[in-house]
């Protein structure tokens, strides 16, 4: 059973790196699955403050994910328009069957709410280019949580498995 946990654990710290790129997947909380199968295997000690932390910052990066590029807007001269525009763009991106459907959307909603406030062109584009750039850096602190993740898995892996 030991076997099956660690591997399956693995793959689900892979699935987390993948899940960094994929919307459909929760990155960091998928690699945090892999972590809790490995600490369920009767090897590994189980450690309720490492997986309590580690659980709380793939939420906190979850919740993030979905805010950051509201954010970005904002920075970039978008109105509540446009945070709100960034954030049903994405949102309908998602569930669009085109590819990168949730970049192009997080883009034209921060885009089209800004026009819906105002009708400055230049303006409107300024947030959306924010909207994008904040979309970037919640992928790339997904990566890297994710990446963590499993560098961690395999660091406790390898402490207490014999290969």
């Amino acid at each position: 059973m030991d076997s099956f946990l660690l591997i399956t654990g693995f793959l689900f710290t892979l699935l987390g790196v993948v899940g960094s790129f994929l919307p459909v997947l929760p990155g960091p909380i998928t690699g945090w699955i892999g972590l809790l199968l490995l600490f369920l295997t009767k090897t590994v000690p189980m450690s309720y403050t490492f997986l309590g932390i580690t659980l709380a910052v793939s939420i906190i990066i979850w919740i993030l994910d979905y805010t950051i590029p509201a954010m970005g807007t904002k920075k970039f001269g978008g109105s509540k328009a446009g945070a709100i525009g960034t954030t049903i763009g994405l949102i309908v991106g998602l569930i669009s069957p085109i590819p990168l459907g949730f970049i192009i959307g997080a883009f034209l909603g921060a885009f089209i709410g800004e026009l819906t406030h105002s009708i400055d062109i230049t303006r409107a584009l300024k947030a959306a280019f924010g909207s994008f750039l904040g979309f970037l850096a919640s992928t790339t602190l997904k990566f890297i949580v994710s990446l963590i993740f499993v560098g961690l898995f395999v660091s406790k892996a390898i402490t207490y498995f014999e290969f």
